[in-house]
């Protein structure tokens, strides 16, 4: 009798520690550079999950940074960043596509956009 119920704390053991990692597993990184008239993704693809990600200005003119899954409906926007600034946001993304662009002026139109996916 005592032998199982080692075996069950020990396999409970086991699963919650497992499990509790899992949950508070690191979040992703993910920088943007922008500059006159570019944003460039330090990469194309992040893990779904809570992703740092980090705006920093290298141009002339101030720049933001607003970001919405395609086909959604929530923008994540970052604040007016001066040149040299930086800005950082954590978010909880989901798996899919999101579009990123600088919503000052008509920088988007100009080319200050970009492609993210959000994996699985």
């Amino acid at each position: 009798m005592i032998r199982l119920a080692l075996v069950a704390v020990t396999a409970y053991a086991v699963l919650f520690v497992h499990s509790a990692s899992s949950a508070h597993s690191t979040p992703a990184r993910l920088g943007v550079a922008s500059s006159e008239f570019h944003l460039v993704l330090s990469r194309g693809s992040v893990k779904a999950g809570r992703v740092i990600v980090q705006l920093q200005n290298k141009g002339e003119d101030v720049h933001d940074l607003q970001l919405r899954r395609i086909g959604g409906k929530r923008t994540y926007a970052f604040p007016l960043t001066s040149p040299g600034g930086r800005a950082t946001l954590t978010l909880k993304l989901l798996p899919g596509r999101y579009r990123l662009w600088c919503s000052v002026a008509n920088h988007a139109q100009l080319g200050m956009q970009a492609v993210l996916r959000v994996r699985r």
